[in-house]
């Protein structure tokens, strides 16, 4: 799991952390269901199920406009997951999570004016295990 944390926040104490455990669990818990290899939309579809069964409130391929001169203009960027409002979470069925990926949740991050990211790339053999990408602004 690639952490980054910002100057000014205790080394002891993530942003979000008590929600991202609960997400990741779930996640865990998916991937070790499903296991690897079935398309993004199966790994969200069981996912958001997951959710639900945690009482987590959630919002499936949300539209992140792109401020430009104080308009916003629809350019067609969509969130996979957000998660109490809070956490974004993009899905990912590949072999390798690639810095074009990473700079993606980033991008999403500034764009929706939140704080925490998370990566799940379902391909891994073990999620736990390299599967996970969490980013902070």
């Amino acid at each position: 799991m690639s952490l980054h944390h910002g100057a000014t926040e205790a080394r002891s104490k993530l942003i979000h952390e008590e929600l991202t455990n609960v997400i990741i669990g779930a996640a865990i818990e998916v991937h070790r269901e499903l296991g690897p290899g079935l398309l993004e939309s199966a790994y969200e579809e069981c996912l958001c199920h997951e959710f639900n069964l945690r009482g987590l409130e959630f919002a499936r391929q949300v539209p992140v406009p792109v401020t430009y001169k104080s308009i916003n203009l629809d350019c067609g960027y969509r969130l996979d997951l957000l998660v109490e409002d809070a956490v974004i979470l993009e899905l990912k069925c590949i072999e390798h999570v690639l810095p074009v990926h990473e700079a993606q949740l980033l991008t999403y991050l500034k764009l929706a004016r939140k704080r925490v990211g998370l990566i799940f790339n379902f391909f891994t053999p073990a999620l736990a295990k390299g599967g996970i990408v969490r980013k902070v602004l």
